[in-house]
């Protein structure tokens, strides 16, 4: 859990005692970017905390209108943390607000989330969500990338890429093809940045309880964080994309959270742990598959069975499907399994302990906005626990082999985008109880995301067609 929860005089103390002389305001908007602008320290006055800040919210993709434009941000005082790339600041994450009403903006993505957690606790199915990430990213020595009306092109590099060891000056410690799994330095040059990061997060008060290598050829890391709240894991990975992200700057690398970088080689998803509790009690323990109970298994019914929908906002570019791909240890089938990482819902193995049995989902990837992502998973499982959604029998084989006669009339993972932006349209009634997504916020991000990015790929030749095509 997280350790630094500071009241309003307390986050002035704490300026007070680390002479610190300013404030950074941040907050995630629609599609999932981390926002900021900087204030002195001297203005972040208790009244503030009720007050806020003014900012223009018309000026960021699916906000507001240009003559509705002025917008709040409330200092949330829980999430202040010391910021160690920033000359005496202190970071504090923010609640966004109408300046008129002063009620919280239904774009917000905190609030949804917050108001997701609110209806999970009106249900009395639950009091806590525990959410526990497993957050996976590359770290590239260089990268390069362009589109123009007659070029495009990208190129990464790695150190420890494969490709590199007929290089000069290599050193033969190149990764082998998807054999990056837990090398030994110096194989994994990495380590010591992936350290860093984890104690950079435990100093600001996130629990992260491992980190290590992952199995891509080039680069690929992973950083587990521990179960939490919804809202406040949505913060804490808002936090490690910041610390990644600058942490590998100061190393003089480039860090990316695209899902699929590198092509024919893994790429990066984002597992989400999951379980409930009420009165101090797990209530995902029990004596069926997989050490489950009943609810646990009609909360994974939900999942599955809303699992094409939950992907517009679980793995929300165009770029994730690419990841969603036989053979890369990325799920392609709707299905459930004890132990199996081939299966959209894993069931973990937990050494008996009851207090963290879980289910991970695993199609989301780490490009999502966690906010939006954890609440749409999160309204999943109420609905197959209201409704008891049955989500049928396991599947505990490996399923990119399985014969076309066990393939059929298993359900798929969306294919594109394209497709999952369809399945949103077309199931949403669970995503709209307690109004913790709106109509007008489910209409707004598929609109946004067709033109953006959908069309905005679709209207472009890509460079391989140049290959396949060009002399047709």
């Amino acid at each position: 859990m997280t350790t630094n929860e500071y009241s309003p005089r307390e986050v002035i103390a704490l300026c007070r005692q680390r002479e610190i002389q300013a404030a950074d305001l941040r907050f995630t908007d629609f599609r999932g970017y981390q926002r900021h602008f900087t204030i002195p320290a001297a203005q972040l006055t208790e009244h503030r905390f009720d007050d806020g800040f003014g900012f223009d919210g018309s000026s960021m993709s699916g906000w507001q209108v240009i003559h509705e434009s002025d917008m709040l941000i409330i200092p949330d005082p829980k999430t202040a943390f010391v910021d160690p790339f920033m000359p005496s600041t202190l970071a504090i994450i923010g609640n966004v607000k109408d300046p008129v009403t002063h009620q919280s903006y239904a774009r917000d993505p905190r609030n949804i989330a917050r108001k997701a957690e609110n209806y999970m606790v009106s249900t009395g199915i639950a009091d806590r969500l525990g959410l526990g990430p497993e957050v996976e990213f590359f770290v590239f020595d260089d990268v390069r990338f362009d589109q123009s009306q007659h070029e495009a092109f990208y190129h990464v590099e790695s150190n420890e890429g494969e490709w590199n060891r007929g290089r000069a000056g290599a050193k033969g410690y190149q990764v082998r093809y998807r054999e990056g799994y837990l090398p030994m330095p110096p194989a994994d040059s990495l380590a010591p940045l992936r350290t860093e990061i984890m104690l950079a997060l435990k100093a600001g008060g996130v629990p992260a309880e491992a980190q290590h290598r992952e199995v891509a050829t080039a680069g690929q890391c992973q950083v587990d964080l521990d179960f939490d709240s919804l809202v406040r894991t949505a913060d804490h990975l808002m936090r490690l994309k910041y610390l990644v992200r600058n942490v590998a700057a100061s190393h003089d690398k480039s860090a990316t959270f695209m899902p699929k970088p590198l092509w024919n080689d893994n790429g990066s998803g984002l597992h989400l742990r999951m379980t409930l509790w009420k009165d101090e009690t797990p209530l995902f323990a029990g004596n069926g598959y997989g050490g489950l109970s009943q609810m646990a298994m009609f909360a994974l019914g939900g999942i599955l069975q809303h699992t094409r929908s939950l992907l517009a906002f679980c793995c929300p570019t165009t770029n994730s499907y690419r990841r969603l791909v036989s053979g890369f240890d990325a799920p392609v089938n709707v299905s459930y399994s004890y132990r199996n990482r081939s299966a959209a819902v894993r069931i973990p193995v937990n050494c008996g302990d009851d207090s963290r049995r879980s289910l991970e989902f695993r199609c989301p990837d780490s490009a999502s906005n966690p906010y939006l992502a954890g609440a749409a998973v999160l309204m999943a499982m109420l609905d197959g626990i209201q409704n008891r959604i049955e989500p049928g029998r396991p599947l505990d084989k490996d399923l990119y082999d399985l014969e076309p006669q066990e393939q059929q009339g298993l359900p798929q993972i969306p294919c594109s985008l394209s497709e999952s932006l369809l399945a949103l349209e077309q199931d949403q009634d669970y995503l709209l109880q307690g109004d913790v997504f709106t109509s007008d916020v489910l209409e707004t991000w598929i609109q946004q995301k067709r033109i953006d990015e959908v069309d905005a790929i679709r209207q472009r030749p890509h460079p391989f067609e140049f290959t396949m095509y060009y002399d047709c």
